[in-house]
Formats: C-alpha cells, structure tokens, sequence
C-alpha cells in the first residue's frame, strides 16, 4: 500500500473525526480497532471491560469481544470511566485530535495552556486568563472534551509521568515534580488511584529503559502517511544559525523557557527530534534543563512537527487543487511545520524579506548572538536561545539591529512586533482570535500581507492561511489575478496552508484552471521573504 492509499484509506474520514465532535459510531471503531487503522489512531479509545484498560485503534493485542468494548473520544474520558493505560499501545503515545474549526476559541486556548502547563496550571488561573467564570469553563470543556478541565489536567499529568517511567531512568521524586505534583505523596496517591499500583511497581513492570543521567529521550506518534523528510528539508533551509540545525536526520534546537515567577531565571536547553517511521512516532530528545517545563516542551515539539494531523481529511479536502496541479504536487502526508517559538519565527520572517532564505538564516544568527543567551549543548552547531521580546523594546533596540546589517524599515518592525508582544496586543500562538491579531500584525509597518499569512501558517497553526502574493503560489497558476486565485483557492479551505505547503515542498510546474491552461515556463523562486 503506497502513501496515497494509506492516506484515503477504505473512505474518508469526516468532521466527526475533530475533538469537539460526535464520536465515531461504534461500527467504525469495531472495524477501525479490528485493523488496527492508523488513520483512526487517537480518534477514540476503546474500554476492554474484561481487562480494566483502554486503548488505542492500533493496539496489537488481539481485539476483544464486542460486548466488552465501550469506546470513549478521548484519553481522559476512559481514564474517567476507571480504565488504565495499556501497557503495549500505551495510548500516552497517540497523537491529538484536532479542534474542529467551528469550536468555541476558549476551549481551545484552555485545552493548550492546560496541555502545555499540566504540572503548573490551575485552572481558575486558566478561566480567568480567558475571561470566563470557573463555571463557564467547565461548562463548555465538558461539552467538547467530555470531561472537567480539571480531570483533564490530571489525565495530562499522570500520561506524561507513565511516558517517563517506561522511557526514562528519572527517579520517581523527578518525575513527581516534572509533571506537577506538589508532593511524591500526592504523585503516589494519585498514581495508585488511577493505575492501581505505584509508580516504582509501574516502572518495572514496564519494563523502563535504563538510561545514563542526562537528556531523557520521550515519543509522540502521529498518523501516517508523514513526509518527515519534506519536514526537515524546510526547516533546514529556514534554519536560524547557531539556534537551529537539522543533522544526521534529525532537527536540533537552542530553547529559553521564561517563567512566570517573579525574578525567575529563563531555563535554557536544547532538543533533538527524530522520526521512527517503523513506528509513526517521533523521539524528542529533551537537556535536563528543560526539565521542569516538559509538558510545553512536548507541547511546541507536537506543534511544529502537526503530529496532531488528520492526513486523509487533508487529501480529501484539496481533492480540486490536487485536480488542477502536476501530479508531484500531490504530496500524502504533508504537514504544516508550526513554529517552537512564535515572536523567533516572526522575526525570522521579517528579517527575510527581499533577501535569499540562506541569507536570512545568517542575519538572524547574527541578531541571536547580539541579543540571545548563549547555550550550552552537545551539538557544535547550537550555541545561542533566541532572546524574548522584552530585549527589542529598550531604545537602542533599532540602532543595534542596524549595526548588525538590517535596515532601518525591518528594524523598527521588529521593535514594533515585540512590543505589541510585550503589550499583550499580538500573541504569536494557537487559538487567538485570528481576524483581530491578523489586524493587529497589519497595523505594523514593515509586515505586509504575505508576512501576516505566513504568520497565520506557523505561528498560530492555521490550516486555511493562504499567501496569495508568494511567488511560487503564483507562478503555479499562471494568468489569474490575485482575487482570482484567492476565489479559486476557496475550494481548498479550510486546508490552503497545506496546499500552499505542498507547493513549496515539492518543485513543481504550473497548474492548470479555467483561466490559465498548463505552461511549460518554468516557475519562479518561492519568495525571499519567506
């Protein structure tokens, strides 16, 4: 079976495969569950009454009778009901549902900042950051994730710690605080209640890898098909010097963690991410000094890398642009490469403009080495964590900048996007309001319209961005105006950012449309900004 036919599989997926969504009826999880479907993996779980556990669709186990299944759409739901964790699928491993596009954006926000904050977060911080009562809150979570924000958070934390008592050597007093327990006593506790055994029983019983002090290696999976290489090779070329590298196969980074505590120290560390295609899962190597934020580490990993993506609903949804482009084009498994850090990236992007890409690397390597912390690291390519917003906005923020080579326009859009960071007017992440920080990155000079949907597509993860100005997005449709290659592209939404990823992935030859028939010219350079 090639790439295309994983990706469509038997029929396509439907919306109801989005979090927020019904579950799938249970005929089509007793068939997804009995061939162990990749394309349903993380789409639901399964409660095996006989057994006390629950599972993923891809679990190897033989599949148990019907009348023992009850099938739950998330992780915490089964947890909820009283299930435990198999230990051969171990469903801390699936990737995520996506939100569905018409979900309330509270929820979503809430759903991150619980994920990325499971070990520090309360959740009345959470409403209240939301500007929501701890009772609206639970109100609409419930509604979407079929559980309480709060046995949500602890489904988080307990998956994250049987994550590191099977793959790490940390000891159980580090694990306890890495996933936020205030106590090993209440990490005990809680653990025994829901596993029904402690935490140093689990360990052996799973058999842990036994592991020198140091970095700890965690996994995540996603749904084939995946294009990891197509992934790389983007972030290679996008790469900022001496904060990222892609060596060996694999994507290293520079990270600097702010905290929120009063006169709090920023953590700083590095990670290395890897692909184990044998398995559809990725291997994030996480610095020790990164260990007290691991779960916005795995967080930003899972973003940049879409693990969370729905490959067959994405190959449905751009049937008419795969029609109207050269077959190369055709790409099962492309992912839309979000961002680690949103503001990094922006100031990547507008450092690009009207320059080559390699060009741009090298000038914001030079800017992380001007304003940046340097970074200890195993790797000779990693040196310096990019600096935070806060450092553009002294006064002489400009005037370093244009020492460094960038001009005077770019500069002051820097200091202006940083800001309007620190203001809390733009917020450079996943679940804003994406018309209001679309006119709010408009608003600066120096970020034109390219610039605000490239920073739709990676910095707040939208499918459905489209840089209709890009060069290459244009010279694949030769002819068409800009509005009518925007109207020609609503067919593709809301999955345009994987169409436009697509283009830029794969070298291609113009497409064909009503107005433009096939060309033998060849296209133009993707463009420099970008």
């Amino acid at each position: 079976m090639d790439d295309r036919e994983i990706a469509t599989g038997g029929g396509a997926l439907s919306a109801d495969a989005f979090a927020g969504s019904v579950l799938p009826d249970g005929d089509t999880c007793w068939e997804a569950l009995g061939a162990h479907d990749a394309r349903f993996d993380g789409l639901f779980f399964v409660g095996v009454k006989s057994t006390g556990v629950y599972c993923r669709a891809v679990c190897p186990a033989k599949r148990p009778k019907r009348e023992n299944c009850t099938f739950y759409r998330t992780a915490a739901e089964a947890e909820a009901a009283g299930y435990r964790p198999c230990l051969k699928c171990r469903p801390e491993l699936a990737p995520g549902a996506p939100i569905a596009p018409d979900t309330d954006r509270a929820v979503q926000r809430a759903a991150e900042l619980i994920r990325e904050h499971a070990g520090s977060c309360r959740i009345a911080d959470v409403a209240t950051r939301l500007g929501l009562s701890e009772r609206q809150l639970r109100r609409l979570f419930e509604r979407t994730y079929g559980v309480t924000p709060t046995a949500y958070r602890g489904t988080c934390r307990l998956l994250l710690a049987k994550s590191l008592l099977t793959d790490t050597d940390l000891p159980v007093t580090r694990v306890a605080f890495a996933c936020g327990f205030s106590s090993v006593r209440r990490f005990n506790d809680a653990f025994s209640r829901q596993y029904r055994m402690p935490p140093s029983l689990f360990r052996a019983k799973a058999g842990a890898a036994r592991a020198d002090a140091g970095p700890v290696v965690l996994h995540m999976g996603y749904r084939p098909p995946y294009r990891f290489d197509l992934l790389l090779d983007f972030l290679r070329l996008r790469a900022i010097e001496g904060v990222e590298a892609v060596e060996d196969g694999a994507y290293l980074r520079t990270v600097r963690l702010d905290r929120d505590e009063p006169g709090a120290q920023p953590l700083v560390g590095w990670i290395r991410v890897a692909d184990e295609p044998a398995r559809n899962r990725l291997a994030l190597t996480v610095s020790p000094e990164l260990f007290d934020e691991l779960p916005l580490v795995v967080a930003r990993v899972r973003r940049l890398f879409d693990t969370d993506c729905l490959p067959a609903v994405v190959e449905a949804g751009l049937a008419d642009f795969h029609a109207r482009v050269p077959a190369a084009n055709r790409v099962p498994g492309i992912r839309l490469p979000c961002c680690f850090d949103g503001f990094e990236m922006a100031v990547r992007a507008i450092l690009g403009q009207q320059i080559t890409v390699k060009a741009a690397g090298t000038l914001a390597g030079r800017v992380a080495r001007e304003f940046g912390t340097p970074a200890a690291a195993p790797h000779a390519a990693l040196a310096t964590a990019f600096p935070p917003p806060a450092v553009f906005c002294a006064d002489d923020a400009a005037d370093r900048l244009g020492a460094l080579g960038v001009i005077g326009q770019r500069a002051r859009a820097i200091c202006a996007l940083a800001r309007a960071v620190c203001a809390g007017e733009v917020t450079l992440r996943p679940g804003a309001d994406l018309e209001a920080e679309a006119r709010a990155l408009a608003a600066i000079p120096g970020i034109g319209d390219w610039t605000v949907q490239y920073l739709l597509m990676r910095a707040y993860g939208h499918p459905d961005g489209f840089p209709a100005t890009d060069l290459g997005v244009k010279s694949a449709f030769p002819g068409l105006k800009l509005r009518e290659l925007a109207a020609l592209s609503k067919a593709w939404s809301p999955w345009r950012s994987y169409a436009v990823m697509s283009l830029w992935s794969v070298p291609h030859e113009p497409a064909s449309s009503a107005k433009a028939p096939p060309s033998d010219r060849p296209a133009a350079n993707p463009s420099p900004e970008r």
